[in-house]
């Protein structure tokens, strides 16, 4: 059984010899990681990578950076409705555990960096470097490596992207820059396992990876700091971090309802579809009055419904995460919040799965440039790796010139090498990974200034 006491340090990656500070006048330990993911340069990289829609043009619609801020808002709610219950069934819940009021502070800042280690063009993009590795000529590296370390490139993994961001000792970067607090750290790992164990869809924790093999150690030292609960004797998989369902439950909410008021906008789905799917999470007799009297454009009516339906979301998910706290903090919870909901509401956010995925996410515009996304990682992929595990020929030589200082490594073996590559490219935008494979393939010619 893990025990909050314990899950809650403020011990900082990094910085385990020093000893943790009492909170200054304006923060606390874990408000203090958050503004560091703020003012954080793979934060702001988000701004310009997809979300859903990769490089919608005029329109606004959410990129990941609106989304992790919206995640991380929704996440403090989640967390700090949860303290106030149990604070009011334990008043004296301060004392046992002095940390337990930050508990929102630590699943908002926990859901900020939640997407870190996504490539640009989503999804998309983590299947490209997979597929590179798998059907490309990555293949070619990939006989070369143990058993263990293929399947962090195979099927490589946003999440455990988002681990080793915070906390490798990138070139010229210091060691464990962000020096992030343990227990944030792991309220990221929505999936604590090595990549040789995951994939077992069965298993809620395990159904992909959370940490590459580089950072095992790191990962295991926080586990067993923490108090994390090994799974089934497994030395590199673990049950979660309770407060992963937290940042979780954020995540999908804010995508699953976000998603429609996006295609709302770009005229994917009508308002009269987005109501029919909302209104039943909305909880309120008289909001269809309210539509139709005080409302009268359609953008407005879809930003009250949202908001009235993740308010629903909200509750439900912070009273189950409440009420099933045996079976979280025993590893027996094998559900994620939102698929505990209650009936009436569970059958509501079932059709919005259903709709985002047959209308959305299937749109063609959205496949389009998916593709497009994807042939542009595959490709600089096929120019970088060979440049940097070869630099053997002039043009490898020149291409390595255009990795960054911060991306290269002392390290001599070939699993190193590539996983610097992957950093690189891994952690390109949207434009930027477009305007470098068109330069490099000669599509367009960089000009001199």
């Amino acid at each position: 059984m893990m025990e909050w006491k314990t899950l809650l340090s403020a011990k900082r990656w990094g910085h385990e010899d020093k000893p943790i500070r009492d909170n200054d006048d304006a923060r606390s330990q874990f408000q203090i990681d958050y503004d560091r993911l703020i003012f954080s340069s793979p934060f702001r990289r988000l701004q310009n990578k997809t979300q859903v829609f990769p490089l919608p043009g005029s329109v606004f619609v959410h990129n990941r950076l609106t989304h992790s801020l919206e995640v991380a808002s929704v996440g403090r709610s989640l967390g700090r409705i949860f303290y106030n219950q149990i604070k009011k069934d334990n008043p004296n819940i301060d004392n046992e555990v002095p940390l337990m009021s930050e508990v929102g502070n630590i699943v908002a800042a926990a859901a900020l960096a939640h997407d870190l280690g996504n490539p640009a063009f989503g999804h998309s993009g983590e299947a490209a470097i997979s597929r590179y590795f798998t059907n490309g000529e990555g293949k070619f590296y990939l006989d070369q490596l143990a058993d263990h370390q293929k399947k962090d490139f195979t099927n490589f993994e946003g999440n455990a992207n988002a681990i080793r961001i915070l906390t490798h000792p990138f070139e010229g970067k210091g060691n464990g820059a962000y020096a992030l607090t343990y227990a944030t750290l792991a309220a990221i790992g929505k999936y604590p396992c090595e990549s040789s164990i995951g994939g077992d869809k069965s298993k809620l924790h395990r159904k992909k990876y959370g940490f590459f093999q580089s950072e095992k150690e790191i990962f295991r030292k926080i586990a067993d700091e923490l108090g994390m609960l090994q799974d089934n004797d497994n030395p590199l998989g673990y049950f979660r971090h309770p407060l992963t369902y937290l940042v979780e439950a954020a995540d999908d909410i804010c995508y699953g309802i976000i998603d429609l008021e996006d295609a709302h906008r770009l005229q994917i789905l009508s308002f009269d579809e987005v109501k029919n799917l909302l209104l039943p999470l909305c909880n309120s007799d008289k909001l269809e009055t309210r539509l139709n009297d005080d409302l009268e454009d359609d953008d407005a009516k879809v930003s009250l419904l949202r908001a009235k339906a993740i308010s629903t979301l909200i509750y439900e998910c912070s009273t189950i995460f409440y009420t099933s706290q045996p079976e979280i903090l025993s590893g027996k919870f094998n559900k994620s919040l939102t698929d505990a909901l209650p009936a009436h509401y569970a059958k509501a956010w079932k059709k919005i799965e259903e709709i985002s995925v047959e209308k959305i996410y299937n749109f063609q515009s959205v496949i389009a440039k998916e593709v497009s996304g994807y042939k542009v990682m595959a490709g600089l992929l096929e120019e970088f790796v060979p440049a940097l595990v070869n630099n053997d020929t002039h043009y490898y030589k020149k291409l390595v010139k255009l990795i960054p200082k911060q991306f290269h490594t002392e390290k001599t073996d070939l699993y190193s090498k590539v996983q610097s590559v992957l950093d690189f490219v891994s952690g390109m935008t949207d434009l930027y990974a477009v305007e470098l494979y068109g330069k490099i393939k000669g599509i367009s010619f960089p000009s001199v200034t």
